[in-house]
């Protein structure tokens, strides 16, 4: 036998005031939410108004504390979005140096300091010349013994040296009682205009002097002289600028190689220091080094004796 159905339960019935509740509470919290939302919008826009107040004025100062350098007018806010400007043109960078100071290679080829010459003027020293040469004037008159030998000096053009001055000091080299003559009846005498002399006496720039020595197979490398059949081959270097191992004056030096390699000219050789503290011979190549002589420019001493030292090869 089926038993009855429980009874139905009640449906709820949905009045006006229900549905009015419900959305009364929705309403509610819309309301709180809101009241939470716009304190932190407010927030949000005073930091994004103070970061750009910072921004702006750090891009002002250059991004660090450094005061603008003395004499610098501050640049307005506005160029804080600008790129840097480019330097002036005519502004040298640091390591540049400034218009008017002249580099280490301004100096011509082969140029060195001046040094004075026998006339009083400076000479620079050029690395080559021309190759051509100005005799010079044959003024002076015989010195020393009978037998005299005739010169003539000639300066290559172009190098600054002056002719009749440089003439009349290998001259008074030639005379000096500590040089040549005082072997006995050795004299020089200036050879006369159109004759052809005994020897020649060149004064020529590095390059002119390699390329004279050179034919004869000797290598002067551009620093020294030469003595080659009946010509004297003199550096303009070493006439202007002396040795480093020679602590005397410029004159003496110049007394040197007239006398060393006319001293070839004449049959000597090389020769070498005869001991420590000694007096360096003419005929020894000083500029090579002194090995404890003392430098020296005369073959003879003040008493007339011949400074000698080891014949060297």
């Amino acid at each position: 036998m089926r038993s009855p159905a429980p009874p139905l339960a009640p449906v709820p019935s949905r009045s006006r005031n229900g549905n009015r509740n419900n959305r009364n509470r929705k309403g509610s919290r819309r309301a709180r939410r809101a009241r939470r939302t716009v304190p932190l919008s407010a927030l949000t826009a005073v930091l994004v108004i103070a970061a750009v107040a910072v921004a702006g004025v750090l891009a002002f100062r250059g991004g660090d504390d450094t005061p603008p350098p003395a004499g610098a007018s501050a640049a307005p806010p506005s160029a804080a979005a600008s790129p840097p400007a480019e330097p002036a043109p005519d502004t040298p960078a640091p390591d540049t140096p400034a218009p008017d100071t002249p580099s280490a290679d301004t100096s011509p080829p082969g140029a060195a300091d001046g040094e004075p010459s026998a006339d009083g003027t400076t000479v620079e020293v050029l690395e080559t010349g021309p190759g051509t040469f100005t005799t010079a004037p044959g003024d002076g008159g015989p010195v020393g013994g009978r037998a005299v030998l005739t010169y003539r000096v000639e300066i290559e053009d172009g190098i600054g040296l002056d002719p009749a001055a440089t003439a009349a000091e290998v001259h008074a080299v030639l005379g000096d009682p500590r040089g040549w003559t005082n072997e006995g009846d050795t004299g020089f005498r200036p050879a006369d205009d159109g004759a052809t002399p005994d020897f020649t006496v060149r004064v020529a720039t590095p390059g002119t002097v390699d390329a004279l020595c050179g034919e004869y197979g000797l290598n002067t490398r551009g620093e020294t002289n030469c003595s080659i059949g009946q010509v004297v081959v003199v550096n303009l270097r070493r006439w202007v600028q002396g040795s480093p191992q020679f602590d005397g004056p410029i004159g003496d030096y110049r007394a040197l190689i007239v006398n060393h390699e006319v001293g070839h000219f004449l049959g000597h050789g090389h020769e070498g220091c005869p001991g420590e503290g000694a007096t360096a011979p003419a005929m020894m190549q000083q500029i090579m080094g002194l090995d404890g002589c003392v430098a020296n420019a005369w073959p003879y001493g003040e008493d007339g004796a011949y400074l000698s030292g080891p014949s060297v090869p």
